[in-house]
């Protein structure tokens, strides 16, 4: 038998990528309703992180692949978080863990860029 195994509409016929983009959206809509100026910032999901370090992006050492990183807003460019999937999805063995560490980084890039700290952003940050 050829062809999908589920219609589009089931969630098993979501792409990895997908699902991990709703729960960076799940996340950033929780946080919303404490901070709506979350409104005015972009989030992105990367695959990875650039290694040259691109001129409006973050820059990363040797020492460890960041998760996700920040881009304060600039002259008709709006501030962005990006969530790197790949280096998220390699250290999470399950979805619930997967989206709390997701949600963890989240907070901890919402906190740098509004210069809070992430027990700030989310009190519930770094409870089990």
């Amino acid at each position: 038998m050829r062809g999908p195994i589920a219609p589009p509409q089931v969630p098993l016929a979501a792409s990895r990528a997908e699902v991990f983009a709703d729960l960076v959206q799940d996340s950033v809509d929780r946080l919303e309703r404490r901070w709506p100026q979350l409104a005015d910032i972009d989030f992105l999901v990367l695959e990875v992180p650039r290694l040259d370090g691109p001129g409006d992006g973050p820059v990363w050492d040797d020492e460890a692949v960041p998760l996700g990183g920040v881009v304060p807003a600039r002259e008709g460019q709006r501030a962005r978080v990006v969530v790197y999937r790949r280096p998220v999805e390699i250290r999470t063995k399950g979805r619930d863990e997967r989206a709390a560490l997701v949600h963890e980084v989240v907070v901890e890039q919402v906190a740098e860029l509004l210069g809070l700290t992430p027990e700030t952003v989310d009190p519930r940050y770094g409870e089990d």
